[in-house]
């Protein structure tokens, strides 16, 4: 009996073993160099400044400050409550972009499953997510950065804030150990990349009205159709 266990834990031993990808020996060192770089900023950052071991309260609130959930249930709150068709272009162009950025994240962690870096001692971390590559946070906060900016334009006084906020999301998923920075840089470019695409295929005024009357089962003033 107890050879018979021996047999199937060997056997299935081999099958995990055969079902490990094999990752390229020049990938394996550049992850490497990420992670022992990504330690020694990290190290350095405390080192140099030791109130940033204290800030992990404010780095939670930009986690969430940029987390896809809470945009997305705003947007659709927003929609409901404000109920103005001057909005519904840029409510409904956001939407579209975020629903965008999960998917394409989504994708390329399944794809590359890079493991998040070992911090058994974080009491703040949190989620299912286990996978470290790209930051979503990091391509989603480019992402609204480029939309506020550039397709829907806000006040230029809200230019600094928002390049901040930026800058302090994606450095705070380093300091977090969250993420590599490698999964930060990539994260940046895709959400420039995907803030590129959303303005090609940015939604007329006309078609955001039509779909939030198709959303809200809702007859408005120059839609032109009615669910």
């Amino acid at each position: 009996m107890r050879r018979k266990e021996r047999r199937e834990e060997k056997g299935s031993k081999g099958r995990r073993q055969e079902n490990k990808r094999e990752v390229p020996s020049l990938l394996k060192k550049i992850l490497a160099v990420d992670a022992q770089l990504t330690e020694n900023f990290i190290r350095f950052t405390e080192n140099l400044m030791p109130v940033m071991k204290q800030l992990k309260i404010h780095y939670v609130a930009l986690e969430i400050s940029c987390h896809a959930i809470p945009w997305i249930a705003s947007i659709l709150a927003s929609i409901w409550i404000f109920n103005s068709q001057s909005l519904y272009q840029i409510q409904v162009n956001l939407l579209l972009g975020l629903l965008l950025d999960i998917i394409i994240v989504a994708f390329l962690k399944a794809l590359t499953r890079r493991r998040r870096p070992v911090c058994t001692d974080d009491p703040f971390a949190v989620g299912p997510d286990k996978y470290s590559f790209p930051s979503g946070h990091s391509s989603r906060s480019v992402l609204v950065f480029y939309f506020l900016q550039y397709l829907w334009p806000v006040s230029s006084f809200f230019f600094l804030p928002l390049l901040a906020w930026v800058v302090a999301t994606s450095l705070s998923r380093v300091l977090m150990r969250r993420h590599y920075i490698l999964d930060v840089l990539a994260g940046l470019v895709l959400g420039y990349a995907e803030a590129i695409l959303m303005s090609i295929l940015y939604l007329e005024a006309d078609t955001c009205l039509s779909l939030v009357s198709w959303l809200t089962d809702e007859k408005l003033d120059g839609a032109e159709y009615d669910v």
